[in-house]
Protein backbone atom coordinates (compact mmCIF):
# COMPACT_ATOMS: atom_id res chain seq x y z
CA UNK A 1 0.00 0.00 0.00
CA UNK A 2 2.54 2.49 0.93
CA UNK A 3 5.17 1.26 -1.01
CA UNK A 4 7.87 3.44 -2.46
CA UNK A 5 6.84 6.52 0.27
CA UNK A 6 9.22 7.59 3.04
CA UNK A 7 8.30 7.72 6.26
CA UNK A 8 9.82 10.60 9.27
CA UNK A 9 7.96 9.05 12.48
CA UNK A 10 9.33 11.38 15.38
CA UNK A 11 9.89 9.62 19.30
CA UNK A 12 9.39 6.35 17.80
CA UNK A 13 11.56 4.03 19.65
CA UNK A 14 9.02 2.08 21.95
CA UNK A 15 5.35 2.79 22.78
CA UNK A 16 2.54 4.39 20.65
CA UNK A 17 5.51 5.40 17.98
CA UNK A 18 6.83 2.28 17.62
CA UNK A 19 3.97 1.18 16.85
CA UNK A 20 3.13 4.04 13.99
CA UNK A 21 6.40 3.11 12.62
CA UNK A 22 5.87 -0.55 12.52
CA UNK A 23 2.37 -0.38 10.73
CA UNK A 24 4.02 1.87 8.23
CA UNK A 25 6.91 -0.65 7.76
CA UNK A 26 4.36 -3.29 7.18
CA UNK A 27 2.47 -1.44 4.92
CA UNK A 28 5.56 -0.74 2.79
CA UNK A 29 6.89 2.35 3.59
CA UNK A 30 10.36 2.73 4.22
CA UNK A 31 10.81 4.31 7.97
CA UNK A 32 13.59 7.20 10.03
CA UNK A 33 12.80 6.28 13.79
CA UNK A 34 13.64 8.74 16.11
CA UNK A 35 14.35 9.12 20.05
CA UNK A 36 16.95 11.69 22.09
CA UNK A 37 19.20 8.70 22.52
CA UNK A 38 21.64 6.99 20.23
CA UNK A 39 21.91 3.67 21.41
CA UNK A 40 23.13 0.52 20.12
CA UNK A 41 19.22 -0.96 20.67
CA UNK A 42 18.08 2.50 19.14
CA UNK A 43 19.99 1.41 16.09
CA UNK A 44 18.90 -2.33 16.22
CA UNK A 45 15.05 -1.14 16.61
CA UNK A 46 15.78 0.18 12.99
CA UNK A 47 17.42 -2.71 11.98
CA UNK A 48 14.82 -5.55 13.00
CA UNK A 49 12.37 -3.50 11.33
CA UNK A 50 14.02 -3.41 7.77
CA UNK A 51 14.69 -7.13 8.35
CA UNK A 52 11.19 -7.71 9.61
CA UNK A 53 8.92 -5.77 6.69
CA UNK A 54 11.72 -5.82 3.98
CA UNK A 55 12.20 -2.11 3.67
CA UNK A 56 14.70 0.59 4.53
CA UNK A 57 14.57 1.56 8.09
CA UNK A 58 17.02 4.04 9.89
CA UNK A 59 17.29 5.74 13.30
CA UNK A 60 18.09 9.19 13.58
CA UNK A 61 19.24 10.79 16.94
CA UNK A 62 17.48 14.39 17.43
CA UNK A 63 16.44 16.03 20.32
CA UNK A 64 12.79 17.16 19.57
CA UNK A 65 13.15 20.07 22.14
CA UNK A 66 15.38 21.97 19.29
CA UNK A 67 14.68 23.71 16.10
CA UNK A 68 17.41 22.82 14.54
CA UNK A 69 17.40 19.68 15.51
CA UNK A 70 13.83 18.57 14.57
CA UNK A 71 15.17 20.08 11.16
CA UNK A 72 18.02 18.01 10.71
CA UNK A 73 15.98 15.24 11.63
CA UNK A 74 13.78 15.71 8.48
CA UNK A 75 16.88 16.32 6.15
CA UNK A 76 18.94 13.65 7.41
CA UNK A 77 15.97 11.11 6.76
CA UNK A 78 15.74 12.76 3.31
CA UNK A 79 19.17 12.41 2.54
CA UNK A 80 19.03 8.36 3.62
CA UNK A 81 15.44 7.49 2.61
CA UNK A 82 14.54 10.05 -0.39
CA UNK A 83 12.31 13.08 -0.11
CA UNK A 84 9.64 12.85 2.77
CA UNK A 85 6.27 11.48 1.75
CA UNK A 86 4.84 10.97 5.69
CA UNK A 87 6.10 12.48 8.82
CA UNK A 88 4.34 11.41 12.02
CA UNK A 89 4.62 13.77 14.79
CA UNK A 90 4.43 11.82 17.82
CA UNK A 91 7.04 13.18 20.11
CA UNK A 92 5.65 14.33 23.64
CA UNK A 93 6.41 14.23 27.28
CA UNK A 94 4.29 15.07 30.42
CA UNK A 95 4.20 16.58 34.03
CA UNK A 96 1.65 17.35 36.07
CA UNK A 97 1.23 19.97 38.56
CA UNK A 98 -1.32 22.66 39.63
CA UNK A 99 -1.07 25.43 37.97
CA UNK A 100 0.39 27.72 40.28
CA UNK A 101 3.00 25.19 40.94
CA UNK A 102 4.00 24.39 37.69
CA UNK A 103 7.29 25.06 37.11
CA UNK A 104 8.51 26.88 34.45
CA UNK A 105 10.80 25.13 33.19
CA UNK A 106 8.42 22.22 32.77
CA UNK A 107 5.87 24.28 30.57
CA UNK A 108 8.54 25.09 28.17
CA UNK A 109 9.62 21.93 27.71
CA UNK A 110 6.05 20.63 26.82
CA UNK A 111 5.64 22.93 24.36
CA UNK A 112 8.90 22.78 22.84
CA UNK A 113 8.30 18.68 22.43
CA UNK A 114 4.93 18.52 21.87
CA UNK A 115 3.72 21.52 20.12
CA UNK A 116 7.20 23.56 18.39
CA UNK A 117 8.36 20.33 17.34
CA UNK A 118 5.36 19.77 15.49
CA UNK A 119 6.28 22.99 13.67
CA UNK A 120 9.49 22.74 12.78
CA UNK A 121 9.45 19.01 11.34
CA UNK A 122 5.98 20.10 9.26
CA UNK A 123 7.91 22.95 7.75
CA UNK A 124 10.64 21.33 6.68
CA UNK A 125 8.90 18.43 5.22
CA UNK A 126 6.51 20.01 3.50
CA UNK A 127 8.77 21.91 0.29
CA UNK A 128 9.29 17.81 -0.58
CA UNK A 129 5.93 16.83 -0.48
CA UNK A 130 4.60 19.95 -2.57
CA UNK A 131 7.32 19.29 -5.22
CA UNK A 132 6.21 15.67 -5.35
CA UNK A 133 2.64 15.98 -5.37
CA UNK A 134 1.57 13.87 -2.45
CA UNK A 135 1.97 13.78 0.97
CA UNK A 136 0.71 12.83 4.62
CA UNK A 137 1.32 14.43 7.95
CA UNK A 138 0.03 13.00 10.63
CA UNK A 139 0.11 14.48 14.06
CA UNK A 140 -0.37 12.67 17.47
CA UNK A 141 -2.60 14.96 19.80
CA UNK A 142 -4.43 13.20 22.43
CA UNK A 143 -7.88 13.33 23.79
CA UNK A 144 -6.87 15.99 26.01
CA UNK A 145 -6.55 18.49 22.41
CA UNK A 146 -10.09 17.65 22.98
CA UNK A 147 -11.01 18.12 26.22
CA UNK A 148 -9.35 19.19 29.41
CA UNK A 149 -8.23 17.57 33.21
CA UNK A 150 -6.98 19.19 36.29
CA UNK A 151 -3.21 19.48 36.77
CA UNK A 152 -2.28 19.06 33.16
CA UNK A 153 -2.27 22.51 31.88
CA UNK A 154 0.83 22.53 29.91
CA UNK A 155 0.01 18.99 28.13
CA UNK A 156 -3.75 20.27 27.45
CA UNK A 157 -2.77 23.75 25.69
CA UNK A 158 -0.10 22.24 23.83
CA UNK A 159 -2.03 19.19 22.23
CA UNK A 160 -5.11 21.44 21.89
CA UNK A 161 -2.50 23.24 20.14
CA UNK A 162 -1.85 20.46 17.40
CA UNK A 163 -5.13 20.17 16.83
CA UNK A 164 -5.93 23.93 15.59
CA UNK A 165 -2.26 23.63 13.83
CA UNK A 166 -3.46 20.47 12.11
CA UNK A 167 -6.49 22.56 11.08
CA UNK A 168 -4.61 25.57 9.81
CA UNK A 169 -1.84 23.09 7.87
CA UNK A 170 -4.91 20.85 6.19
CA UNK A 171 -6.15 24.44 4.77
CA UNK A 172 -3.05 25.82 3.29
CA UNK A 173 -2.24 22.18 1.67
CA UNK A 174 -5.68 21.34 0.47
CA UNK A 175 -4.99 22.01 -3.37
CA UNK A 176 -1.60 20.43 -3.20
CA UNK A 177 -2.27 16.48 -2.44
CA UNK A 178 -1.35 16.60 0.95
CA UNK A 179 -3.36 15.99 3.60
CA UNK A 180 -2.65 17.01 7.62
CA UNK A 181 -4.57 14.91 10.10
CA UNK A 182 -4.15 14.44 14.10
CA UNK A 183 -5.02 11.42 16.21
CA UNK A 184 -6.58 11.68 19.45
CA UNK A 185 -5.60 8.69 21.81
CA UNK A 186 -7.01 8.61 24.82
CA UNK A 187 -4.93 5.38 27.01
CA UNK A 188 -3.44 3.64 25.38
CA UNK A 189 -1.78 0.14 26.85
CA UNK A 190 2.56 1.28 26.29
CA UNK A 191 5.37 -0.61 28.14
CA UNK A 192 4.98 2.39 30.48
CA UNK A 193 1.60 2.30 31.06
CA UNK A 194 1.84 -1.35 32.14
CA UNK A 195 4.75 -0.46 34.35
CA UNK A 196 2.04 1.93 36.69
CA UNK A 197 -0.40 -0.82 37.07
CA UNK A 198 1.51 -2.53 39.86
CA UNK A 199 1.94 1.21 41.19
CA UNK A 200 -1.88 2.22 41.26
CA UNK A 201 -2.53 -1.42 42.81
CA UNK A 202 -0.81 -0.88 45.84
CA UNK A 203 -2.28 2.89 46.18
CA UNK A 204 -5.38 2.09 45.61
CA UNK A 205 -4.94 -1.80 47.52
CA UNK A 206 -7.06 -2.56 44.21
CA UNK A 207 -6.86 -5.62 41.98
CA UNK A 208 -5.31 -5.44 38.04
CA UNK A 209 -8.37 -5.59 36.77
CA UNK A 210 -9.99 -3.31 38.85
CA UNK A 211 -7.55 -0.61 39.07
CA UNK A 212 -7.17 -0.53 35.56
CA UNK A 213 -10.82 0.08 35.28
CA UNK A 214 -11.89 2.09 37.59
CA UNK A 215 -9.08 4.30 38.14
CA UNK A 216 -6.69 4.71 34.73
CA UNK A 217 -9.96 4.05 32.78
CA UNK A 218 -12.39 5.88 34.79
CA UNK A 219 -13.15 8.31 31.69
CA UNK A 220 -12.62 5.90 29.01
CA UNK A 221 -16.37 4.26 28.49
CA UNK A 222 -15.18 1.47 26.76
CA UNK A 223 -13.05 0.28 30.03
CA UNK A 224 -10.38 -0.97 27.30
CA UNK A 225 -6.84 0.33 26.91
CA UNK A 226 -6.19 1.17 22.69
CA UNK A 227 -3.49 -0.62 21.62
CA UNK A 228 -0.30 0.46 19.85
CA UNK A 229 -0.91 -1.78 16.31
CA UNK A 230 -4.45 0.21 16.00
CA UNK A 231 -3.10 3.48 16.87
CA UNK A 232 -0.30 2.34 13.88
CA UNK A 233 -3.46 0.94 11.67
CA UNK A 234 -5.01 4.09 11.62
CA UNK A 235 -1.97 6.17 10.72
CA UNK A 236 -1.38 3.52 7.93
CA UNK A 237 -4.92 4.31 6.67
CA UNK A 238 -4.63 8.10 7.02
CA UNK A 239 -2.12 7.53 4.13
CA UNK A 240 -4.09 5.53 2.22
CA UNK A 241 -6.18 6.53 -1.00
CA UNK A 242 -8.95 5.68 0.74
CA UNK A 243 -8.69 8.80 2.99
CA UNK A 244 -7.31 11.08 0.76
CA UNK A 245 -10.41 13.56 1.35
CA UNK A 246 -9.82 13.11 5.13
CA UNK A 247 -7.68 16.35 6.18
CA UNK A 248 -7.98 18.89 8.73
CA UNK A 249 -9.61 16.24 11.01
CA UNK A 250 -9.07 15.42 14.68
CA UNK A 251 -9.72 11.85 15.03
CA UNK A 252 -10.45 10.42 18.29
CA UNK A 253 -9.12 7.23 19.47
CA UNK A 254 -10.28 7.08 22.96
CA UNK A 255 -12.85 4.71 23.39
CA UNK A 256 -15.64 7.32 24.11
CA UNK A 257 -13.86 9.76 26.33
CA UNK A 258 -14.62 13.14 24.26
CA UNK A 259 -18.28 11.68 23.91
CA UNK A 260 -19.49 12.14 27.26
Amino acid sequence: MLQGKNAVVTGSTSGIGLGIARQLAKAGANVAINSYTDSEEDHKIAADLAQEFDVKAIFVSADMSKADACVSLVETASKELGTISILVNNAGIQFVSPVEEFPPQKWDAIMAINLSSVFHTTRAAVPGMKENGWGRIINISSAHGLTASPYKSAYVAAKHGVVGFTKSVALELAEQNVTCNAVCPGYVMTPLIDSQIPEQMKTHNMDRETVIRDVMLARQPTKEFATTEQIGDIVAFLCSDAAAQITGTPLSVDGGWTAL
